[in-house]
């Protein structure tokens, strides 16, 4: 108990140090508990706003495989207890000008608390054939208020739909339109509402729904069905935050190692008073379970701060995302699991504490009459450390070396990537352990390497250089969480612009363009092209052939081949070869995708049969590609076709919008449309598909390396604290420096460089960690993902953590430089 009261007493007097221990387990605890509040306000936000009913609907009657009788609608519709009712049904209808284009009217009251559609212009419909047209909808195809819509049925009877207002509804995209549930029916057939919503009196109950609807469709609560809807559209959410969970638990370990290596540099500069209590009495095990108690006691109250900081921080976002206009639900005061992230930082803190505790306690008693040492000073690491750090790392070898020896070949027909993806964690794993265990060993070759222009700088550089390598064992364990960050984030960066260049690659074969015109026929009409060509809003207009063929082999297989020429492409939109080069096709040369290919082992160099019309012609391979454009499995030249019989009449036309942007792109397609006239062509917009998949690539991509910096936090908060700790130890050696005549701005400079080098450091091994798995991860997902290493990218990763990690030894270096030289020498360690 006097050793525990000591320690205590002496966290009593610098409660500065207690927080400075703990500051990455308070950095960990925060993000944890974050991470715990952001799930809650999400899944509350789903519930509010994914919902498909409106939150004012207390009974809904019917479902998809049940629907409502429109007489049903109208018996509930005359109950004396019902406020408001709607029903919700759609008819669709294909447009005759703009041509091409589809439209769907929805079933909506445009006012009132059951309203999903909010007029925003006109007026609302209240007679047949009138709708609302959603104000994308509106913009897109071009037609005002007091417009007219030309359309048709599904049973191809002409309408005309006028157009009586614009609203704001929930649809992101084009093709919208709104009537009520009583004039809906005047569009087309309606037997059914696939939903009827009710609004109850005050007094009413649901049991008077369900008298007059019988069996003729389910009955339920709305809030079971917002309930049943949001559970529906949250499993998404519950998987991305499972994602976040392993992410927050590698962030939690690389706390926990820069815990471990705080704890040691507090105990060895108390080693001094530590030797005097084993002086005086004191048993290891005394010692061990005071440390171990100061450790928790960090623990304890880095945990508290953590989680109130965050719950602060939680509280306060959502209401100036709201002030901002981003309807965002709070996250409520979750209880339990402020405690849980309180007590596992606890436990992690004392997991941390008690290696440090133990070779702390064997201090000798004659350590009291010597000034105070450094653990991590020590050099070298223990034989059963180096055992397991050889053991750890000839593992990872040669798990390595078998998953490059199963990775698939060019032949592969059936390949399952999950072992190799599962087994590449694996090995990167063992990996970063034998890096912690052998890192004071590696430090000295990496420093003499990136430390080589530090040294050749002068007197500071090679103090800088010294004051690192001096001290391997700390240096090692903060460059180790640095490297594991830098790991991870390269590692992303790599498999993030690879999953790019496959995604453009396969947007390339999808939408080449920005549009697409297809004729209602086999060929496009006579003077299309032209008229096209002429319209300033459009440019790169380019026609194309399609044609079925057969490739003749062991088994004949039946393709689509396209004529379309890549070099008349945008230079960004270009179809690129998996094998081969595409400049390389002309007469008597087809690049074939991927799986015809496989079909028949062809590979490139090969020649092909192709034969259409009782005709066949021999073509050499010269590319191999992922995916054919437009749906098609091949390309050919254009004289090729000729040569197989197939029509001169182009069979598509591809244009670019001439300007960027959304104005741009739909002047383009009215120009389109007015160009083509009453020609029956379909304008597709591709470019929206190329859009929505960039927006997905690029979120996910910003996510997971969000994700991976949370590691990064955790590491420069190691740095910071670890220099800050280091100041205090080395005192007396600034103190020295200072009266042999070093300016505080050189001292500022050397302390800083240091912190700099931790950053450098663990830069070094990350990427020598981090690039090798990113390219056994790419090649283990097969042969359809190219490798792509964004150097620009991953040197702005290194420059910025360099940064950052001198940075946080900017405040310590600065309270270092302000220490007088007299006293600092006087200073007893």
């Amino acid at each position: 108990m006097t050793v525990l009261r000591t320690q205590l007493s002496g966290l009593a007097r610098r409660p500065a140090r207690l927080l400075l221990t703990g500051l990455a387990m308070l950095v960990a605890s925060f993000v944890v508990y974050g991470t715990v509040l952001a799930q809650y306000s999400t899944a509350r936000t789903v519930v509010d706003g994914l919902s498909g009913t409106p939150e004012a609907a207390d009974v809904v009657v019917g479902s998809v495989d049940k629907p409502v009788p429109a007489p049903v609608l109208d018996r509930i519709r005359a109950l004396p207890g019902v406020a408001e009712v709607t029903g919700r049904a759609y008819v669709g209808f294909s447009l005759r000008a703009p041509a091409g284009s589809y439209l769907t009217v929805g079933a909506d009251p445009g006012s009132g608390p059951l309203a999903t559609a909010r007029l925003i212009e006109g007026a609302y419909p209240d007679a047949p054939h009138e709708v609302a047209l959603s104000r994308r909808t509106a913009d897109w195809f071009g037609i005002a208020v007091a417009g007219v819509a030309k359309a048709t049925t599904d049973g191809g009877k002409p309408v005309n739909l006028t157009v009586t207002g614009v609203v704001e509804d929930g649809n992101g995209g084009a093709g919208w339109a709104y009537t009520t549930d009583r004039l809906i029916g005047a569009l087309g057939p309606l037997p059914e509402f696939n939903q009827v919503e009710v609004r109850l009196k005050p007094g009413a109950t649901i049991d008077q729904v369900r008298d007059v609807v019988g069996a003729a469709a389910p009955v339920e609560t709305g809030a079971r069905v917002r309930q049943d809807e949001a559970t529906s559209a949250a499993s998404g959410v519950k998987l991305i935050f499972a994602l976040v969970g392993v992410f927050v638990a590698i962030a939690v370990a690389a706390a926990a190692l820069v815990a471990t290596s705080t704890f040691r540099i507090v105990f060895a500069q108390r080693m001094r008073q530590l030797a005097l209590l084993r002086a005086v009495g004191a048993g290891r095990g005394a010692i061990v379970r005071a440390l171990a108690v100061e450790g928790a006691l960090t623990g304890l109250v880095s945990g508290v701060v953590g989680v109130l900081a965050a719950y602060a921080f939680g509280r306060a976002l959502p209401a100036v995302l709201r002030a901002s206009g981003v309807e965002v639900a709070d996250p409520g005061t979750p209880v339990g699991p402020a405690i849980a992230v309180v007590v596992g930082c606890v436990l992690v803190t004392l997991l941390a504490v008690l290696a440090p505790a133990g070779s702390a306690s064997r201090v000798s008693p004659l350590e009291a009459l010597r000034a105070a040492s450094t653990t991590g000073a020590r050099s070298g690491i223990g034989v059963g450390r180096a055992i397991l750090g050889g053991v750890l790392a000839a593992g990872a070898a040669l798990l390595a070396a078998v998953l490059v020896a199963a990775l698939p070949g060019p032949d592969a027909r059936s390949y399952d990537p999950a072992p190799v993806l599962f087994g590449v964690v694996l090995s990167s794993t063992l990996a970063f352990f034998a890096l912690v265990a052998l890192g004071p060993v590696l430090l000295g070759p990496v420093l003499r390497l990136v430390g080589w222009p530090l040294r050749r700088a002068g007197a500071l550089g090679r103090l800088a250089v010294g004051g690192v390598g001096g001290a391997p064992r700390r240096a090692a364990a903060v460059s180790v969480v640095v490297a594991l960050g830098v790991a991870m984030i390269s590692g992303g960066l790599i498999m993030g612009e690879s999953l790019r260049r496959m995604a453009d690659r396969e947007m390339a074969a999808m939408a080449p363009a920005d549009f697409r015109l297809s004729p209602a026929g086999d060929t496009l009409p006579a003077g299309v092209a032209e008229r096209v060509r002429k319209r300033s809003e459009v440019t790169d207009v380019t026609t194309f052939r399609t044609a079925e063929v057969r490739i003749v082999g062991t088994e004949d297989l039946a393709v689509s081949v396209a004529d379309l020429d890549p070099r008349k492409l945008r230079a960004d939109r270009r179809l690129g070869a998996v094998d081969g080069s595409l400049d390389d096709l002309g007469p008597g040369r087809v690049a074939l995708a991927r799986y015809v290919g496989a079909h028949d082992r062809t590979r490139v160099g090969d020649t092909i049969q192709m034969a259409a019309a009782g005709r066949t012609v021999s073509l050499r391979v010269v590319a191999t590609l992922e995916s054919g454009p437009l749906e098609t499995s091949a390309m050919v030249d254009p004289a090729d076709l000729d040569r197989l019989g197939v029509p001169a009449a182009p069979t598509g036309l591809l244009a670019n919008a001439a300007r960027a942007g959304d104005d741009g792109r739909a002047s383009a397609r009215t120009a389109l449309q007015s160009a083509t006239g009453a020609e029956g062509l379909t304008v597709a917009v591709l470019a929206d598909q190329r859009d929505d998949l960039n927006a997905n690539l690029n979120a996910l991509i910003g996510i997971a390396i969000g994700l991976m910096g949370l590691t990064v936090l955790i590491a420069v908060v190691g740095v910071g604290s670890t220099t800050a700790l280091s100041v205090v130890e080395r005192i007396r050696e600034a103190g020295l420096l200072r009266a042999l005549g070093m300016a505080r701005g050189g001292l500022r400079a050397m302390l800083t460089a240091e912190a700099a080098l931790y950053g450098i450091l663990g830069s070094v091994l990350g990427l020598a960690l981090g690039i090798p798995y990113a390219g056994l991860m790419i090649a283990g997902f097969g042969e359809g993902v190219p490798l792509e290493l964004p150097a620009g990218q991953l040197v702005l990763t290194v420059l910025a953590l360099t940064g950052l990690t001198a940075l946080a030894g900017v405040l310590p270096a600065r309270r270092a430089a302000k220490v007088s030289p007299m006293a600092a020498i006087a200073q007893d360690g």
